[in-house]
């Protein structure tokens, strides 16, 4: 073992965005070129991330949380439904259910995967379940052709809440690929994809995209862009209560660049991933990831597992870790502690969510991670799981 973690300290972060001078140069494209909010870039950013994915349709937002509010509106979910999710993830994905009107009823999940399990899934369907909003936690992705057959079955709608996914694939193809009516996606800067802030619908319903495209900008009929680039007077109309959840062309500016260096992004990525597996191999008491057959992650986070039989526990390392410059997380938050869906009931019904909560730790990763850093950050997980 290396003792590089004993003789020095560190200042390494969890996340940091990978922005470079190809990024620089695309957003002053922008600025100069007078149109900054929705508009030409938007489009193309929409097409290129439509042709990634095998979709035929994407189209833009402001945020992942705008991309599940405006998911729930188009699948009609309203007053007095119910929604299936997870409560291991952001709380988002419960919020978004919220905002409609509609309840979100927690089911429990694979702890190998951190999805929903679909046995749980069908076993929670009531009369009142308008859909199932799967999550590919950290990036990995759910058991969707296991859902798809749930909601067939059931006549419901199911939902993909892909915020961590970009580049993620299930059974050969991305996530985004039609596994379902609606995904909706996030470029906040821990994802691996990062337009600052923004969000992104794919789906393979026409009817629903146009829609969609609609309502983001406040209903308006005509786009800001059609209007400008029409040699005749358009007038628009508003035929129904919609949003401002924009896209503006300089984060879309970024996304196309960020687009074309995903690829490299996620070769690093997964290089990284294997480095910590293997080098926390054997350690008693700490869990790496499994990454299913029919699954390939981004590995949008490293996340491992402190068990609660360890004499070491998770907050101990995170500690221990911090105090030698090494940021960390807990690994994903659990919904149903948080006041705004806190019940009782969920205490005996989330069992392994509630385990995964208090023992799961997330290690630093980011694409300008060097072998140096990430050799400390193993030698220190060592040096302080050795101790036990």
């Amino acid at each position: 073992m290396s003792t590089s973690a004993s003789v020095s300290i560190r200042n390494i972060p969890v996340a940091r965005p990978a922005m470079g001078i190809e990024e620089e140069a695309a957003v002053l494209e922008v600025l100069r070129s007078g149109w900054i909010s929705q508009g030409p870039k938007v489009a193309e950013f929409e097409r290129e991330f439509a042709s990634y994915v095998g979709a035929p349709y994407a189209v833009a937002m402001s945020s992942c949380t705008t991309a599940l509010h405006l998911a729930m509106v188009v699948a009609n979910v309203g007053e007095g439904d119910e929604v299936l999710c997870p409560s291991l993830s952001f709380i988002a994905t419960a919020n978004a259910i919220r905002y409609v009107g509609a309840t979100p009823v927690f089911v429990d999940i694979d702890p190998v995967t951190y999805n929903l399990d679909p046995q749980k899934v069908e076993e929670a369907i009531t009369p009142r379940t308008r859909a199932i909003l799967a999550v590919h936690q950290i990036g990995m992705p759910a058991a969707m052709r296991e859902l798809a057959g749930i909601a067939q079955r059931h006549g419901i709608a199911l939902l993909e809440d892909a915020a961590c996914a970009s580049g993620s694939s299930y059974e050969g193809e991305r996530i985004g690929h039609p596994h379902s009516l609606l995904a909706c996606f996030s470029f906040h800067p821990r994802k691996v994809l990062s337009t600052g802030e923004g969000g992104m619908i794919t789906t393979a319903n026409p009817e629903i995209a146009a829609r969609l495209k609609r309502l983001r900008q406040h209903a308006m009929s005509v786009s800001d862009l059609a209007r400008h680039s029409s040699t005749k007077i358009m007038t628009e109309s508003y035929d129904e209560v919609g949003y401002n959840f924009r896209m503006t062309d300089m984060q879309a500016a970024l996304g196309i660049v960020q687009l074309s260096r995903l690829p490299g992004f996620l070769e690093r990525r997964r290089k990284r991933a294997e480095n910590y597996s293997a080098g926390l191999a054997g350690l008693p008491f700490l869990v790496t990831p499994v990454e299913p057959e029919d699954c390939k992650t981004n590995f949008q986070s490293y996340m491992v597992r402190v068990l609660q039989n360890s004499p070491l526990k998770r907050d101990e390392l995170m500690q221990a870790l911090l105090d030698r410059g090494i940021s960390t997380r807990r690994g994903v938050m659990a919904l149903h502690r948080e006041r705004p869906y806190a019940d009782p009931k969920w205490d005996t019904l989330l069992c392994e969510t509630n385990k995964a909560a208090d023992e799961a730790i997330i290690l630093p990763l980011f694409d300008q991670m060097s072998d140096e850093e990430q050799q400390y950050v193993i030698d220190s997980v060592i040096e302080v799981c050795g101790g036990i």
